[in-house]
């Protein structure tokens, strides 16, 4: 498993490897020895096309997080949201798919989001936390603040994103 940097320096990119025969295939998913961390919680999420959800992060029992794809392809999206970070405010996004056979590993203090891009999308999250619905924040994906480039206008959203809040009220909690 590969790891790759990228402009967050906790956040990386693994680049795993699938191993094809006749029966079909075989992927390594999660090596504790390669990320050192100790993931306890799974999820696992089936969205359709054109669904976003996001952007989330828990703000007392915080969370790292371990994302790959099962199925479909997603355009995830992660914001620094550590109040003392020289990369605050700042955003990455990635294509994670079924065929690329990348990971992400997300810090504690980023908000994560993703939107699906096929026709079925299903998603594996592995946390270092157990969800703690009490501290749970989302804030708005199309905040002007934050100006994320999601390629979609109307995407479909839970009742909890339409509601969001904005970065700025994030901030004056």
């Amino acid at each position: 498993m590969k790891k790759i940097k990228t402009i967050f320096k906790d956040v990386k990119i693994y680049q795993g490897k699938k191993f094809y025969d006749k029966r079909g295939f075989l992927e390594e998913v999660f090596l504790e020895n390669k990320i050192k961390k100790k993931l306890i919680f799974s999820i696992v999420s089936k969205s359709h096309k054109n669904v976003l959800r996001g952007l989330h992060l828990q703000t007392v029992r915080t969370q790292d997080k371990f994302i790959t794809v099962l199925k479909g392809q997603i355009l995830d999206v992660i914001v620094d949201l550590r109040r003392n970070s020289k990369t605050f405010g700042k955003y990455f996004k990635i294509i994670l798919s079924e065929k690329n056979c990348r990971f992400l590993f997300i810090p504690k203090g980023f908000a994560h989001g993703f939107l699906g891009l096929k026709k079925e999308n299903i998603v594996l999250y592995s946390c270092s936390n157990y969800r703690d619905i009490k501290s749970e924040q989302t804030v708005r994906w199309n905040d002007k603040d934050l100006k994320i480039s999601w390629g979609i206008k109307k995407p479909i959203l839970s009742k909890k994103d339409r509601n969001a809040q904005t970065l700025s009220q994030f901030l004056n909690k």
